[in-house]
C-alpha cells in the first residue's frame, strides 16, 4: 500500500501523516509500516538543535498510525468514522530515531471490536527495537467539516 492508499483510508495530512508505506497487512490481525526518517521532518528544527532527534511521542503516533490502517479497513464505511487514542501503556524508547533512519513499525491486534481495539505496536530501524507500546483506541463518528468547529 503506497501513499497515496494510505490517504485515502487516514484523515492525517502533511506534516502529521508519520507512515509512508503498507508492506504488510493481515486484515484485523497485523500490519507493518515504513517511514523513512529525513531530516526535512518540521519536528527536527526543535528537537533538539545539534542533535536532532524524532520526538518518542511520535514514533508512538506512528504506531497508532500504522494501527489505524489495520482496523480501519475492518469497520463498514471507515470514512464516517474516526479512530482515537483511548490509552498508551507500557511505553518504552530504547535507541534515538535519527534522520537517514528507516523506522519499520509493526502492530498486531489484542483485541478488537467494531468501537474499541487494543493493539501492540513495535518500532525498529534495522534489527534493533527502539520502541514499543501498548495502544487502546475507540471509534467515533467523524463529524463533517461544517460541524467540527
Amino acid at each position: 500500500m503506497d501513499i497515496n492508499a494510505i490517504m485515502r483510508v487516514l484523515p492525517h495530512r502533511y506534516p502529521f501523516l508519520l507512515i509512508d508505506r503498507i508492506v504488510e497487512h493481515t486484515p484485523k490481525e497485523r500490519i507493518v509500516a515504513v517511514k523513512n526518517v529525513t531530516m526535512n521532518e518540521p519536528f527536527f528544527a526543535g528537537h533538539f538543535e545539534g542533535y536532532p532527534i524524532m520526538p518518542g511521542v511520535l514514533v508512538v503516533e506512528a504506531m497508532a498510525q500504522a494501527g489505524g490502517v489495520l482496523l480501519m479497513s475492518a469497520i463498514p464505511d471507515p470514512q464516517t468514522k474516526l479512530l482515537f487514542f483511548a490509552g498508551i501503556e507500557k511505553a518504552r524508547f530504547r535507541q534515538p530515531v535519527v534522520p537517514g533512519d528507516q523506522l519499520r513499525i509493526e502492530v498486531d491486534v489484542k483485541a478488537w471490536r467494531m468501537n474499541a481495539g487494543r493493539m501492540e505496536g513495535k518500532a525498529f530501524v534495522g534489527t534493533k527495537r527502539v520502541a514499543e507500546a501498548l495502544i487502546s483506541c475507540v471509534v467515533v463518528p467523524r463529524k463533517p467539516a461544517a460541524e467540527a468547529g
